[in-house]
């Protein structure tokens, strides 16, 4: 993942309620003000959003840290940041 450009928010995950099917758009760039989920902020950046759905309506915790080496989970990394 290339670097974030986060802009002050917190690196804790955030626990979010997924539905099964539905299409997802994760932050990469950090700048969204609708963590975890992308609000357009990358706009004119290198930035793209990760386009996620799951198999099962579940809930998850999402990595807000953007170093997660399973997006848009997080597995932990912002512990060693």
């Amino acid at each position: 993942m290339n670097q974030s450009s986060n802009t002050g928010q917190s690196f804790s995950p955030i626990e979010v309620k997924l539905e099964s099917g539905k299409d997802y758009y994760w932050c990469t760039c950090g700048r969204s003000k609708s963590q975890p989920f992308c609000d357009g902020s990358h706009k004119n950046t290198e930035f793209t959003p990760k386009k996620f759905s799951v198999s099962e309506n579940k809930t998850a915790w999402l990595c807000t840290c953007k170093k997660t080496g399973n997006a848009p989970f997080c597995d932990g990394t912002h512990l060693k940041l």
